[in-house]
Order: structure tokens, then C-alpha cells, then sequence
């Protein structure tokens, strides 16, 4: 468990300080907005969609680690995928962060992102992983709302 939270803190520091894809796609098609007031935590998701695939994405914003290394590892893990993976991916993440703490996490499929099995034991955390997420499903469902996570 140990060495789980050691790598939990390692790739959220790294993609904290270095966040990837933090940039607006200049053939972006789709964006949304988020929005977590309890943390101040405010993201913009760029999508470029071509067809049935995700092939550029984005974000910016400012928030906390959490927030920031999530979008990040969303946007890695999401490029170049069919939207019904990207789906498959949301449910994943989803089921994995609001999970029963006191049981094993079920991180199947999800590759880095498992890292955040963890936040599952904070729920005011769960908000600040989850926000990208949610802003990124706004953008592909094109419905022009803000992601509020509260």
C-alpha cells in the first residue's frame, strides 16, 4: 500500500508541475468549462473530434494537484481514441475515485490513471479528480453547460 501512495504522489507531483497537453488545440471543435467551487479548481477541456475519435486535446485552467494531474493524465489517455473507449474510460475513472475505500479498487483498463484509487478515501478529493472528466463529457455532448462539481 505503501509503495501505491509513493507512486500516487510521484505522478501527481509530476504532473502537476509538468502538465501535458495544457494548451488550447488550434483545431479544436468541441470545449467546455468546469468548475469546483470547494477547491477554486476552473478548467477549460479543448476537444478536436474527427468523426469517432478524439484526435487532439487540451486544457487550461488553474487548480489544485489533483486537479491539474488528472486533466493531464485524462488528456494522454483520451487522445487518439474512439469516443466509445473515452466513455468506457469516464466510467472507469468514475467507478475507480468513488469506489468503496475499504474494498480493492477495480483499476482494469485504466493504465496510469489507477494512481488515483486513492483520492476514493477523500471524497472532498474526488471532486478535484473528477472535474476534468466531467468538463471533458460536457464537450464531447456539446452542451455548452459548466461542469460544477459540489
Amino acid at each position: 500500500m505503501s509503495e501505491l501512495r509513493e507512486l500516487y504522489q510521484t505522478v501527481i507531483l509530476d504532473h502537476n508541475r509538468k502538465p501535458r497537453n495544457f494548451k488550447r488545440p488550434e483545431d479544436a471543435n468541441r470545449q467546455a468549462d468546469g468548475h469546483n467551487p470547494l477547491c477554486g479548481d476552473k478548467i477549460t477541456v479543448y476537444l478536436t473530434v474527427e468523426g469517432d475519435t478524439v484526435t487532439d486535446v487540451g486544457f487550461q485552467g488553474e487548480g489544485c494537484a489533483i486537479s491539474t494531474a488528472s486533466a493531464s493524465l485524462m488528456t494522454e489517455a483520451i487522445k487518439g481514441r474512439k469516443l466509445a473507449e473515452v466513455e468506457a474510460l469516464f466510467e472507469g475513472f468514475h467507478a475507480l475515485v468513488t469506489s468503496d475505500p475499504t474494498r480493492e479498487p477495480d483499476a482494469d483498463g485504466l493504465g496510469k490513471l489507477a494512481v488515483f484509487g486513492g483520492v476514493r478515501e477523500f471524497p472532498v478529493r474526488v471532486k478535484c479528480a473528477t472535474l476534468a472528466w466531467h468538463t471533458m463529457r460536457n464537450a464531447l455532448a456539446e452542451s455548452g453547460e459548466t461542469a460544477v462539481t459540489e
